[in-house]
């Protein structure tokens, strides 16, 4: 008779695998829910489907692992719907101290054994990581151990020698190294916005001093964040304390502040904050410096877990779902050698980087807080943290004296807003003119665009050529639209008046903030240099604008103010459509020539199909939309989560508008479910700008003043000369860099369609349309092998063959391409490396038979290894 094993664990073994061996996925969160941990889950779920894995959500966090049982259950396609707009953690998350001990690790990885799971996707903070990478490495040894007192067979426990561990990092504080964002910090900062904004209007009325306290114990961001934001007048963060006269320092600044006629206070204090000694600094205590020292009328807000709640913002619902298919593709790619990596972002890009290490750094900033190494401390957080820091205390001040520059050094800075409002501008404005007075530079606005700068320079008693003082832009942090004032006029409509203002009022550099007409009349001013000697200036364009059309970045302004918004209008009407259970919204977009918003939005809501210009619209691509909810609609069949959206973008199609689709979804639908169309109009564009188009407002503003300054003693020659002296200020390739406009104007625009010719986010297209779509048939892992791609049918029933034909294309490169058998899609193949015939190749745009993009035969680009 078989010894019993001794650890309580139950001999079983995995239940059997029907036909080849699945792999099987696993996803959970652990620590502190975030909003956007719904997101990463629902899109690993699908990724692992998609994949042609298997999914399984392990319910309750480590405890769940820990319980086994039906705490670990599978997940299909259908059972994460509508969770992107969903706050909190809908599996689950709970503290386990069972887990911290090797026993209850053991147990862990009995019933992981039971499920045949050998890959955990983990969304949580830097101690869950740590402690899912503790279990991987003791992986073999528990196995071992398993085999050893009989529990598990040792041919039971072979296929599954190897644990892929992969890191999402869902945390409200960003808290995390080695990422610029974790997934729930910037719907928390939105959190804390608005209700600094609703304070700030009662602090004004009454002339009142608020102190908020927000989260942070360990890390400062979000005090830093909201304070740059809302333009608080100090705050408090622990990796950069004040000195233990921390009151003089205080009450100096906002003494002087009061004095300049200011009349509210907001000071933001992290729950970790503490002076150069360690010493706690609490919210109290600065109410009582406030009112017994500055006599002012003081009351403390605690937010409290209100920063924690609600929906997740949009980019948080981007972010989860990126990150969450780029952590299935790791843990396809990984080998047993492969370290446990967590999913980053940096600036725009998606990444990769060493779980051990951003932990270990993380620790670090900790570490160094606790020694005093406050230098080092901000050190180890990465740039962009730096950066804000810098730029708060630039524009936070009223005087920086260690900062002014000698007077032959000071220059005039026109600044001027172009082209429709969006939020930010006025946080940018804000920004530049603070900057100009720290370092003692005369900002002039030039108000109304060009038309307010030819026609009413000078008008009297009151010109459009002003000059800004410091109280008056104080207040527009969180201001939308222009205080300004914006207009789509070009310079061109009268150059000569344009060259003859800038002469006139003596203006050295010009901060020009706005869309694509912002980028035109930088390009018209560069080109009329040679007739127009005063256009011999440097000239900076920080791109505004909700379409996100500019070239030269991959971010504008103002574009995620228009997504909050607009995805705001998405949910209110999906949650419409599902209570009438069998209804579809077709809701029409802006975004001009670039479907930008639509795609992210339709990526942010899940909706089913998305309409762009790029694209454009055919009737085959309606038919099979058609088709597409026909079948969606009959697996719904009883349930009240029904509702679905379209999104159309205005300018996707002349011919089929959105009414049009609404009508012919009606007509075709056969009274088997019904449209309504809808058109938030400039709704997108937002009223309170996000906290995301603030602060990079904030930051983008002091860098270009920054490099508008460098050309104080350069001559006219020489900026004509310099293709630096015109220039746009944007991301690009995961950081912020200045892109020379004689660059970007002749090889990176489409002139035509106003946008990039590269359009950095059509690879997301995919991704969110079959996300939306109808799911995958069996056999939905696409492979390249042999010149031959196996994966489903257009109606997703998996029986599908596609045939492909390498070619060599340039050495490095192997091109495929053909169109597919019993498929309208044509397929285009694209590797990065050489010698790919057995490698696996995701194909986005057909994974999921479901997704309008594998009915409507577009033509797509494959990722490999999760590179493009």
């Amino acid at each position: 008779m078989a010894a019993q094993p001794s650890n309580g664990l139950e001999q079983n073994g995995p239940p059997p695998l029907e036909g080849a061996k699945k792999r099987r996925i696993a996803v959970m969160t652990s620590g502190g829910d975030a909003p956007g941990m719904n997101g990463a889950v629902r899109a690993v779920v699908r990724m692992s489907i998609a994949r042609g894995c298997e999914s399984y959500a392990i319910l309750e966090g480590y405890d769940g692992l820990v319980q086994g049982g039906d705490m670990i259950r599978e997940m299909k396609w259908e059972d994460v719907r509508d969770w992107l707009s969903k706050g909190g953690t809908l599996i689950g998350t709970a503290r386990c101290a069972e887990f911290r001990e090797r026993p209850g690790r053991l147990k862990a990885a009995h019933n992981l054994i039971l499920k045949g799971i050998d890959a955990i996707v983990i969304c949580g903070g830097d101690g869950s990581l740590t402690g899912a990478d503790t279990f991987r490495k003791e992986w073999p040894g528990l196995l071992d151990e398993l085999v050893k007192t009989g529990v598990c067979k040792n041919e039971q426990v072979e296929p599954y020698r190897h644990l892929n561990i992969v890191g999402l990092v869902g945390s409200i504080d960003n808290d995390m190294s080695s990422t610029d964002a974790t997934i729930g910090c910037y719907s928390s900062l939105t959190r804390i916005c608005q209700a600094v904004d609703f304070i700030d209007a009662t602090a004004f009325s009454h002339q009142r001093a608020f102190v908020i306290e927000v989260m942070g114990r360990h890390c400062g961001w979000l005090a830093l964040m909201a304070g740059v934001s809302t333009g608080a007048d100090f705050i408090y963060i622990p990796e950069s304390p004040p000195g233990t006269d921390w009151q003089d320092q205080m009450c100096k600044v906002i003494g002087k502040h009061r004095e300049m006629g200011k009349r509210k206070t907001i000071v933001i204090v992290a729950e970790g904050a503490h002076d150069t000694e360690l010493n706690k600094i609490s919210p109290s205590a600065v109410k009582d410096v406030l009112s017994i020292r500055l006599k002012l009328d003081t009351r403390v807000t605690t937010l409290g877990h209100v920063q924690r709640g609600g929906a997740a913002c949009a980019y948080d619902r981007m972010l989860s779902t990126l990150q969450g298919v780029e952590a299935v593709d790791a843990v396809l790619t990984a080998t047993p050698d492969t370290p446990s990596p967590i999913i980053s972002i940096v600036e725009n890009k998606i990444s990769r980087k060493p779980l051990l290490e951003a932990v270990r750094l993380t620790q670090e900033v900790t570490d160094a807080i606790e020694a005093k190494d406050f230098d080092k401390a901000m050190g180890l957080r990465d740039n962009e943290f730096r950066e804000y820091h810098k730029a708060f205390l630039i524009t936070t001040s009223a005087e920086h004296p260690d900062l002014k520059l000698p007077k032959e050094k000071h220059m005039r800075i026109g600044i001027i807003h172009v082209g429709a409002p969006a939020g930010g501008m006025n946080a940018a404005t804000r920004a530049a003119v603070a900057y100009c007075l720290a370092r003692g530079h005369t900002p002039v606005a030039l108000h109304n665009g060009f038309p307010g700068l030819c026609r009413h320079h000078d008008d009297k008693p009151l010109g459009s050529v002003r000059e800004i003082n410091w109280l008056e832009a104080e207040s527009w942090a969180s201001l939308g639209g222009s205080e300004i004032g914006t207009n789509r006029g070009l310079p061109s409509e009268d150059m000569p008046t344009t060259a003859m203002c800038l002469e006139k009022y003596k203006i050295d550099a010009l901060f020009i903030v706005g869309g694509f007409e912002a980028f035109t009349a930088l390009s018209e001013m560069r080109q009329a240099r040679p007739k127009y000697p005063s256009l011999c200036i440097p000239m900076v364009v920080l791109p505004a604008t909700i379409s996100n059309n500019v070239p030269g970045t991959e971010y504008s302004l103002g574009s995620d103010t228009c997504l909050n918004a607009l995805i705001d209008y998405c949910d209110t009407l999906k949650q419409s459509a599902s209570a009438s259970r069998r209804r579809v919204f077709v809701i029409e977009t802006q975004g001009g020539a670039t479907g930008y918003i639509a795609t992210i939005a339709g990526l942010s809501v899940g909706a089913v199909a998305v309409y762009t210009p790029e694209e454009g619209i055919t009737l085959k691509m309606i038919q099979s939309d058609i088709e597409l909810l026909r079948t969606q609609f009959a697996k719904d069949a009883g349930q009240n989560r029904a509702g679905k959206l379209i999104l159309r973008n205005e300018k996707a199609s002349k011919t089929y508008t959105t009414e049009c689709i609404a009508d012919i979804i009606s007509t075709e639908a056969k009274g088997r479910f019904e449209s309504r169309f809808a058109v938030p109009g400039h709704v997108q564009q937002g009223g309170i700008p996000s906290p995301m188009d603030r602060v990079r407002a904030v930051r983008f503003g002091v860098k270009s003043l920054q490099h508008l300054e460098t050309f104080w003693d350069t001559s006219k020659q020489q900026i004509r000369d310099d293709p630096m002296s015109a220039v746009v200020i944007g991301i690009r390739r995961a950081q912020v860099e200045f892109s020379p406009m004689e660059r970007i104007e002749r090889e990176e625009t489409d002139w035509t369609n106003r946008r990039p010719k590269d359009e950095f986010w059509l690879a997301w297209k995919d991704t969110g349309e079959v996300w939306g779509g109808g799911g995958v048939g069996e056999g939905g892992v696409l492979e390249l092998g042999a010149g031959v791609l196996r994966g489903p049918t257009d109606d997703g029933r998996g029986d599908g063959e596609h045939e492909g034909f390498g070619i060599v294309d340039g050495g490095d490169g192997v091109r495929g391409e053909g169109t597919s058998v019993g498929s309208l899609a044509q397929l285009v193949l694209r590797e990065v490396a050489a010698g790919v015939a057995s490698r696996s190749v995701r194909w986005s745009h057909l994974v999921g038979g479901g997704g309008p993009w594998a009915h409507r035969g577009s033509v797509g680009h494959g990722v490999v290894g999760g590179l493009e």
